[in-house]
């Protein structure tokens, strides 16, 4: 590497080094480049294997690269859904001397697709909406971190997989801009409004290029983010009175959020002088109820979506398996090593790059509903895994970006239906 480079970074990779810094980032040699989809930017940005996993490297401009690292290191410290930032490069030359620009340096989220890479042929208006719904999730959570964007767009987000629907993860903050305050309802508007055009100009594009479905409205679907938005800002944040005689609406708020995926940590009551109205004005709301409470019993931490379904299925199996003096941490430590773990482990290791473990469950839990409404029969889980693994997963595209090299675990084969370490649960009765 021809003279001296500077790495800014909280904990630095030694594995940095060895990337070929003194090459002009499109001229990097193959046997450094992972081959990930892209998605669009309007920088120059590679993908690269470091230290068993990938980062995405950007070119930039020095002052914008330290902005959007200090941006997204508060954002994760906010626990707001991001790519992790790793290291600024800069002070790059190549080997006659000549400057070159910096780059930003993140965490490929693993798993993780850019919109475009999230449909195999055409994008269908339903798949549309809900990428459009989990980008209205990670706006509002941005907005109430006092976030705001500045180019909100479906281009600038990457997806993961979560139960069916989306989760999104914000990928390029160097137009964002966090405010202590908080921000002002004509900035949310304005990142609301930036959202709805970028997002009606990326589906025409896909339209243009013939890979929307013919039904798919780009205008109509583009709008749904202001809908979403709007529908889930006043859940969170508008105040609500009521009598006196209905305080059960006070649980009632609380229990919303909570379907939401949202938990209320700091509650404002108050009471008027005679005491008979109450309003009640959520302050501090966090989101991830599902995921807290299923990391807390299981030790998983999975998508919002994916906690839910799968404390679904703990609930069930704790109804199933009723036992005197079982408290709900002994009966989900059960539901983990008899149900969650052999299913897991009976995943062939060279499928466990196509999907997460949780959505690998919630989609086993989907297909068991779907044959033993064919089969009208209650199809056991290691029968319908089998099925599932056969008939479903084989046959899907990874989208891991790094598949772990062998270890000496051992990997179990594919259960048998009978096979006394699944469980025999009750099928979904609800899709």
């Amino acid at each position: 590497m021809a003279g001296y480079v500077n790495i800014t970074a909280a904990t630095v990779d030694p594995a940095l080094l060895d990337l070929p810094w003194d090459t002009p980032l499109d001229e990097w040699p193959n046997e450094y480049i992972a081959q990930l989809p892209k998605g669009i930017s309007r920088h120059l940005v590679r993908f690269a294997n470091l230290s068993g996993y990938v980062v995405a490297v950007k070119e930039t401009t020095g002052e914008m690269a330290r902005q959007e690292y200090e941006l997204l290191r508060t954002l994760q410290r906010l626990d707001i859904p991001c790519v992790e930032p790793v290291a600024i490069i800069s002070n790059r030359t190549d080997a006659h001397g000549e400057p070159l620009k910096p780059v930003l340096v993140t965490r490929h989220l693993k798993f993780s697709l850019p919109y475009r890479a999230l449909f195999s042929q055409t994008l269908r208006p339903d798949t549309a909406t809900r990428l459009v719904d989990a980008l209205a999730v990670l706006l509002v959570r941005l907005h109430i971190a006092g976030f705001y964007w500045g180019d909100v767009s479906l281009s600038n987000t990457l997806f993961r997989r979560d139960a069916g629907a989306f989760a999104a993860y914000l990928v390029d903050a160097e137009t964002g801009q966090l405010y202590e305050g908080g921000l002002s309802n004509g900035q949310r508007e304005n990142d609301l409004e930036i959202a709805r055009v970028n997002i009606a100009g990326e589906l025409m594009d896909l339209e243009a290029g013939g890979r929307a479905a013919e039904e798919l409205d780009p205008v109509e679907v583009s709008s749904g983010i202001i809908e979403k938005y709007r529908e889930l800002w006043k859940e969170l944040t508008v105040s609500e009175t009521f009598d006196a005689s209905e305080r059960w609406r006070i649980n009632e708020r609380v229990r919303r959020l909570n379907e939401l995926g949202f938990d209320i940590e700091e509650l404002a009551i108050r009471t008027d002088e005679a005491g008979t109205t109450v309003r009640i004005q959520p302050k501090v709301v966090d989101a991830g109820h599902h995921q807290r409470r299923l990391l807390r019993l299981t030790g998983l931490d999975t998508g919002e979506n994916q906690a839910r379904r799968l404390l679904n299925d703990l609930d069930s199996y704790a109804a199933t398996h009723k036992r005197a003096g079982a408290d709900e941490e002994a009966i989900a430590h059960e539901w983990l090593i008899r149900v969650f773990e052999p299913v897991v482990r009976a995943i062939p290791a060279e499928l466990r790059g196509k999907l997460e473990p949780a959505e690998v469950f919630h989609q086993l839990l989907e297909h068991r509903w779907y044959i033993s409404q064919e089969q009208k029969r209650d199809v056991p889980l290691a029968e319908a895994l089998t099925s599932y693994i056969d008939n479903v997963l084989r046959h899907r595209r990874d989208e891991a970006t790094v598949i772990a090299p062998p270890t000496e675990t051992i990997t179990l084969p594919v259960l048998e239906a009978g096979d006394a370490t699944l469980e025999d649960e009750p099928a979904p009765s609800e899709r």
